[in-house]
């Protein structure tokens, strides 16, 4: 592999989620390139503070599901946010899938810890309702 060819991969994947989260919501979102000096930044920005998760990505060739490792990343980086974890990820060959807490979508849930994963669609279809409720 090339020197920086993974980080070459996941800024391209970066870029594909947010064209397609604009495309599913309207909503802008920038590269955080604070990420590469500071800890507990997600990967993207939206332009709209309504927004209401941080959303970390992740682009791999193989796996069957997120790594914890990923999972925690996204969960600090929106803690100190204020906002909700969204884990972004994909495998060659394989659907985009975004995993979310569950209280998002169920308040009795709330503190639970448990997570829900999602095709991006659906997860575009949630943060748009969220956001209607702010």
């Amino acid at each position: 592999m090339k020197p920086g060819g993974g980080r070459a991969k996941g800024a391209q994947f970066e870029r594909q989620v947010a064209a397609i989260l604009y495309d599913l919501t309207g909503v802008t979102f920038r590269r955080d390139l604070e990420q590469y000096r500071a800890a507990n930044h997600g990967d993207l920005i939206a332009n709209d503070s309504d927004f209401p998760f941080i959303i970390e990505c992740k682009r791999y060739a193989s796996g069957t599901t997120a790594r914890p490792d990923w999972w925690n990343q996204a969960c600090n980086a929106a803690s100190a946010q204020g906002k909700w974890p969204a884990l972004v990820y994909r495998f060659d060959r394989c659907d985009t899938r975004v995993r979310v807490l569950l209280e998002t979508l169920l308040t009795n849930h709330a503190g639970s810890g448990a997570w829900i994963e999602m095709p991006i669609e659906t997860f575009a279809t949630l943060a748009s309702e969220l956001m209607g409720e702010s």
